[in-house]
């Protein structure tokens, strides 16, 4: 009592609270721990009832989705976002972009927690060593063994990791209900396709789940009290692990302009640069394909100069050097850059300047090779040929619009001498996947200059009309510019990008 006496009253109940909210976290925490530590006991110890559950739902389950393919496609693709490699893409993509943010502490709870996420479930595998359901009519197959379920736990770990950091940037009211609640039933979606597809039993999906909770408490935990050691004061899970970082949290900042100062004029000239695309491809089209889209000597003399300059490595070659162009490398690398350039330059009108790019190049490409529906070359193919026509190239057309987007935004959002590294792989990579594609013959040389020619004048205009430039407190003119700047500046809502 004496000691107590001399602690100051509010300091006092500060404290008591913290410990309360701290035992109630340690509570919960144990409780999921319980529940797998008994889930753990009955799955090793074959319980009838517990077989029975199991063995019945994956049976029911698998009866009502094989005879569906759709349905089946969907959950694959549910699945695939609570698998190893796309969390371990996110939770990096995150801790980087939160490093530029300079949110180191953040960053590390985030790192640590992933990695405690892909250490715990392949050695409880191991221990457990419990075979995957065998079911009527498999639909996917999956490696390992089978409790706990890796999507769950990775799954709950990850992205309720990233709730907990992120909570903070998000506005209050519907955004954040949004957020929180999209996120829960992300994790519950991704659990439910484990079953429904037949690879993972339902005490699985419950073990990564619960076991996924107790960790998650765990590093929590640990961040609340290092928060506490330095004296910050205590807040509810609900406001996030650190709200004073909600600043450095948010994409952009509170009082930023709108990336576009007039919206519908500026799609109004970008539908009509489209329409006007168009009819410079269908022309180009036209000319490129003569009599009855028979190739011309050129297409045809290069195309077939390819074909007897092949050998074994440039085949291995050409093969990952033409992959780089496929659509989905294409999102993600898009969506990778994104974010670098969200988290660096803390506007949005780059990321749409890229986004723009990629979306009008794969618009015009669908719809020019479908008016010209242009063969492939009279050469052997070492792909299977896209369903779409030859002309123009969609493979280097999305090479184009990612790498050359991404050069420009750099070039003009940076001073730096190291700037020309980026640069120079950004230009370098449609040259080869051009390449690439020729010595594959999967298109004829004028498909790639007909690419050439839509890319260009797509950028072109999306130039001029969105300008990749500056952050958009530096757009304002009339002389309540500087003042407006200088006052994002001073509240810290403005900083010098490393860019």
């Amino acid at each position: 009592m004496a000691v107590n006496s001399k602690v100051p009253k509010p300091q006092l109940r500060q404290f008591e609270r913290f410990t309360g909210r701290s035992l109630a976290g340690l509570v919960a925490m144990m409780v999921a721990g319980t529940v797998f530590g008994v889930l753990l006991l009955l799955v090793r110890g074959n319980w009838s009832p517990l077989e029975r559950v199991d063995h019945g739902l994956a049976e029911d389950l698998n009866e009502r989705v094989y005879q569906h393919a759709l349905l089946v496609k969907v959950l694959k693709l549910v699945a695939d976002l609570g698998s190893t490699w796309f969390l371990w893409g996110l939770a990096a993509l995150a801790v980087i972009g939160l490093l530029i943010r300079r949110q180191k502490r953040l960053a590390g709870y985030l790192a640590v927690t992933a990695i405690g996420a892909a250490c715990l479930g392949p050695a409880l595998k191991v221990i457990v060593d419990r075979l995957r359901p065998v079911v009527d009519n498999p639909v996917a197959h999956a490696p390992g063994k089978s409790f706990p379920s890796g999507h769950a736990l990775a799954s709950i770990i990850v992205y309720g990791a990233l709730l907990l950091v992120f909570l903070p940037g998000v506005r209050r009211g519907w955004r954040r209900t949004v957020f929180v609640t999209g996120i829960g039933l992300l994790v519950l979606a991704i659990g439910f396709t484990r079953i429904s597809l037949g690879v993972h039993y339902l005490s699985d999906v419950i073990g990564g789940w619960m076991l996924g909770l107790a960790w998650l408490g765990v590093t929590t935990f640990a961040f609340q009290m290092w928060r506490r050691e330095q004296g910050r004061r205590e807040v509810p899970p609900t406001e996030g692990l650190d709200p004073e970082s909600s600043q450095e949290l948010r994409p952009t900042p509170e009082d930023c302009e709108p990336v576009v100062p007039n919206p519908r004029w500026a799609w109004a000239e970008l539908l009509v640069g489209w329409v006007l695309m168009l009819g410079v491809m269908y022309g180009l089209g036209i000319i490129v394909t003569p009599h009855g889209n028979q190739p011309t000597e050129f297409d045809r003399h290069i195309s077939r100069w390819f074909e007897q300059h092949r050998t074994e490595p440039l085949n291995t070659l050409s093969h990952y050097v033409s992959r780089a162009g496929d659509t989905p490398f294409a999102i993600m690398f898009g969506a990778i850059i994104g974010v670098l350039i969200l988290a660096s330059l803390r506007t949005w009108r780059p990321v749409l300047f890229m986004a723009l790019a990629m979306a009008g190049q794969a618009t015009l490409f669908v719809s020019v090779a479908a008016i010209i529906q242009r063969p492939r070359p009279e050469v052997s193919h070492l792909d299977p040929a896209p369903a779409t026509a030859s002309f123009p190239s969609g493979h280097v057309a999305a090479a184009l619009a990612l790498y050359l987007s991404t050069a420009l935004i750099i070039f003009w959002n940076s001073k730096s001498w190291w700037r020309w590294i980026p640069i120079v792989y950004c230009v370098l990579m449609p040259v080869s996947i051009a390449t690439a594609r020729l010595y594959r013959g999967m298109h004829h040389p004028t498909d790639i200059i007909g690419s050439m020619v839509l890319v260009a004048g797509w950028l072109s205009i999306l130039y001029f009309v969105i300008r990749p430039t500056g952050h958009p407190l530096e757009q304002k003119e009339g002389s309540g510019a500087e003042e407006h700047l200088d006052r994002a500046r001073s509240t810290g809502q403005l900083k010098e990008s490393p860019v």
